[in-house]
């Protein structure tokens, strides 16, 4: 039987990038996207506890399990800026272009133009949350990943979203995660390192 995970999120790439991962575990799990009209308050000052907020509002409100995620990239030459407000970086109606755009201003002011100058990390925790009224061995989970890189001057390649277009791994072969497939992103990436973190724990309760 395929067990259902109601994400915590209405992003469509990121509910597809997530099913690509869990296919490749092997894991029997159907991952959907959150009910459109639910909104969750993401004000905690780190990503696990964001990604806390969503998958416990999500499980609430569907009564079902819950995956949520939150992720977003830390570049050292800005004190760790972009952080938890990634998505939001510019501004209420920000878009991964406006974004990626706002960063590269912000470290050219920064004078970070030196690759040494431009590291930075995209970190991900995921909380995968049990519907109300579950037993008590049915915890929560938690996982956290991060991946090491290098910020662009300008962008390159078409793949991915948000940053990924000036995001170089530093475990990579020069590429962004934008230039790679996404089978080859997955190995390197935040995202696929915390979900595989958390595939034992999802496995005994789905």
């Amino acid at each position: 039987m395929t067990r259902r995970l109601v994400l915590a999120t209405t992003n469509a790439a990121k509910v597809a990038e997530l099913q690509e991962l869990l296919d490749a575990s092997g894991v029997a799990v159907e991952v959907v996207a959150r009910p459109a009209d639910l909104v969750v308050v993401e004000d905690a000052p780190d990503f696990v506890g964001n990604a806390r907020r969503k998958a416990v509002a999500v499980a609430a409100a569907t009564g079902e399990w819950s995956l949520a995620d939150d992720s977003g990239l830390e570049v050292d030459a800005l004190g760790g800026a972009p952080g938890v407000r990634s998505a939001r970086f510019s501004g209420p109606d920000a878009t991964d272009r406006s974004n990626v755009e706002l960063l590269l201003v912000r470290l050219d002011a920064a004078g970070a133009r030196a690759p040494a100058d431009r590291v930075g990390w995209f970190r991900c925790a995921i909380v995968v949350a049990p519907p109300p009224g579950s037993e008590p061995s049915e915890a929560e989970l938690v996982a956290e990943g991060s991946v090491q890189g290098r910020i662009l001057e300008q962008p390159r390649g078409t793949g991915g979203f948000g940053y990924d277009p000036v995001f170089v791994p530093d475990e990579g072969d020069g590429r962004t995660f934008a230039e790679m497939t996404s089978s080859e992103k997955h190995q390197l990436s935040h995202r696929g390192r915390a979900l595989r973190a958390l595939l034992p724990g999802l496995a005994e309760v789905i």
